[in-house]
């Protein structure tokens, strides 16, 4: 426990000032508010001693005084402190999306986007509670219980260790429910990022949901979650309905203790009735810290038990460019060669690709092939380092990929995904989402180190930019990509909205966004995963050609299933079972009469059926 919160300090001392400020204005006003009950007990000694009105003035009009010197303080307390941990939250909200950027992609294969999701917001909102209204009330509460139990010590010792009597039953209270709390808090926080994932994925697969009418069945799983959650917060709310008025009880046990034995030395003459009017004024604002105590510890086990929760995460290992130490001609020419690659996903059983080498020189085209599960598209990702292959296998220019910056190597590869993805925005902004001109619309970058949030914004690139250098390159990648045509029909054409995941677009038009978007970055390395697996033949033929001009000025690495994509390839790698098994070009390849030349055979004869 103590480690993770100082994990926390770094960030605490990013706004010290405001934050210490913060501190030493709520000491001082917990230490004005302490000396009201001894003018009260000036006041009450003075009547019955008999004071002059003029004394009583000044008496009286002291008690308002130091209210109002005590709220100025407490409202700079809340400026100052306060507004420092909604910083501090800010920048762990930065740090914590950016990690998430950083981490690879089969971290995101074994986490659940709802549970993610659910630390990035609920656990930080606690952690939130933890630097900012649980440190002020924990100060105000430490120092208000010392100053007020040593001037009741002051005034009379005897009695106030006989009012003391009871809080050892607070201190065993505390600790006992405060280690229930944040055991209960921690699966309260599990379940909620449980019922995140329902929700997350019933959304995301709503198509898939209603095409098998499992509505009621969605339904019924997110209420079984929701009951859960409801039932470990009920755990928790009995487990607090116990703690605070455990709390109550050990206090008024402390003031019928006071009232008896304190009402006995007034009648004894050992104690003035101004001095026991203040000493009982003194032990109800006890009474706040004692409750106060309670209540910052559950926010405390809370905020202790979410950042915890955040540094399993942010704990994760992210890959280091530190250690790369190889760089990129500043003229990225396309050079490509495998040697010898073997790689095998973690908790496999069998390798993916295995002993798998090749070449391709600047401007060549390399066409890739073979069943379902052969390793065409994990041989895509590792060139691109979505995952991570072995050092000494693959090559860019004669740089080992393992030992190039990643920025850097993927600066140089524009890549069209098998499936490909779309953000919730614009036609043009998805186009453009890698040439540093896509950022959705009022999008702002804060100044980072700042409070206010200024810094670049970049508007989404649209039709209207013809003039534009961005509205001319998305243009051009849209009519290569043979978009251009269907865009033209859309209601605010590239301005029209895509909706969640593309939603509104087809499977073929979603392919063909992906494309323009990795056509658009003008990279020297082309990567297409299988992109139009979803178009009809004529589309595909149509964007064959518009491709053709493209790949004769940079190395092109195509996966198809289909034979037409990839005939007019320089060279055609035949992969079964994650080996090599032909390579050559088409029509060598068809004469050999290998797995290819099936696969060639098997697709005319479909074809001659489709047109049957």
């Amino acid at each position: 426990m103590l480690q993770a919160l100082r994990r926390l300090l770094p960030y605490v001392l990013r706004v010290r000032i405001p934050f210490f400020a913060g501190l030493a204005s709520i000491l001082a006003a917990t230490a004005i508010s302490l000396v009201a009950p001894w003018v009260l007990k000036y006041v009450v000694d003075g009547l019955t001693e008999g004071v002059d009105r003029t004394r009583l003035a000044w008496l009286a009009a002291a008690l308002p005084g130091l209210a109002l010197l005590d709220g100025g303080f407490r409202y700079m307390t809340r400026k100052w402190l306060i507004g420092a941990s909604r910083r501090i939250e800010y920048d762990l909200r930065n740090d914590f999306f950016a990690h998430l950027e950083r981490l690879p992609q089969p971290y995101f294969q074994s986490h659940r986007t709802g549970d993610l999701m659910s630390r990035a917001t609920n656990d930080l909102a606690a952690v939130r509670m933890l630097v900012g209204p649980a440190v002020m009330y924990a100060s105000s509460t430490v120092v208000g219980f010392v100053l007020a139990v040593g001037i009741m010590a002051w005034i009379d010792l005897r009695l106030t260790l006989i009012a003391l009597l009871p809080l050892p039953f607070v201190t065993l209270a505390t600790r006992h429910f405060g280690r229930a709390i944040h055991d209960r808090f921690e699966r309260i926080q599990a379940q909620l990022a449980a019922m995140s994932a329902v929700v997350q994925e019933s959304l995301a697969g709503v198509r898939v949901v209603r095409a098998f009418r499992q509505e009621d069945f969605e339904v019924a799983r997110f209420r079984a979650a929701n009951d859960e959650y409801v039932e470990r917060n009920r755990g928790l709310i009995r487990l607090q309905a116990a703690f605070h008025p455990s709390l109550a009880f050990c206090f008024g046990l402390s003031g019928l203790l006071v009232l008896w034995f304190g009402g006995r030395a007034v009648i004894a003459g050992t104690l003035t009735l101004g001095e026991f009017v203040a000493f009982s004024r003194y032990l109800v604002l006890l009474a706040w810290p004692v409750i106060a105590f309670g209540w910052v510890t559950n926010i405390a086990q809370r905020g202790i038990a979410s950042w915890e929760r955040m540094l399993e995460v942010l704990d994760a290992p992210a890959p280091d460019d530190r250690a790369a130490d190889e760089r990129l001609p500043a003229e990225v020419r396309g050079h490509v060669e495998c040697r010898r690659l073997t790689f095998r996903y973690p908790q496999a059983e069998a390798d993916a690709l295995r002993d798998v080498s090749f070449e391709v020189q600047p401007g060549e085209t390399l066409a890739i092939v073979g069943p379902t599960g052969s390793g065409k598209s994990t041989l895509l990702s590792l060139l691109a380092r979505l995952q991570e292959p072995p050092r000494g296998a693959l090559f860019l220019d004669g740089a080992d990929v393992t030992r190039v910056p990643r920025a850097d190597l993927r600066a140089a590869i524009g890549m069209a995904p098998q499936e490909p993805f779309l953000f919730s925005d614009t036609v043009g902004a998805n186009v453009l989402f890698g040439c540093g001109g896509g950022e959705p619309d009022g999008a702002r970058r804060p100044a980072i180190g700042t409070g206010d949030p200024a810094g670049a914004r970049r508007p989404a690139i649209g039709a209207g930019d013809v003039d534009d250098g961005m509205g001319g390159r998305l243009r051009r990648a849209a009519a290569i990509a043979h978009l251009d045509g269907e865009v033209a029909e859309f209601p605010k054409g590239y301005d029209t909205l895509v909706g969640e995941r593309g939603v509104t677009l087809s499977g073929g038009q979603k392919q063909r966004v992906a494309l323009a978007r990795a056509v658009a970055t003008d990279p020297r390395v082309l990567i297409l995963d299988d992109t139009l697996s979803a178009v009809d033949t004529a589309t595909e033929a149509a964007i064959l050609r518009g491709l053709r001009d493209v790949r004769r000025s940079r190395t092109c690495l195509i996966v198809s299933h289909r034979v037409s994509t990839v005939r007019d390839a320089d060279r055609i790698l035949v992969l079964d079972e994650g080996r090599v098994v032909e390579r050559g070009r088409h029509d060598d390849l068809v004469a050999r009469g290998g797995l290819y030349a099936d696969m060639h055979e098997r697709q005319r004869l479909e074809d001659e059926i489709a047109r049957s």
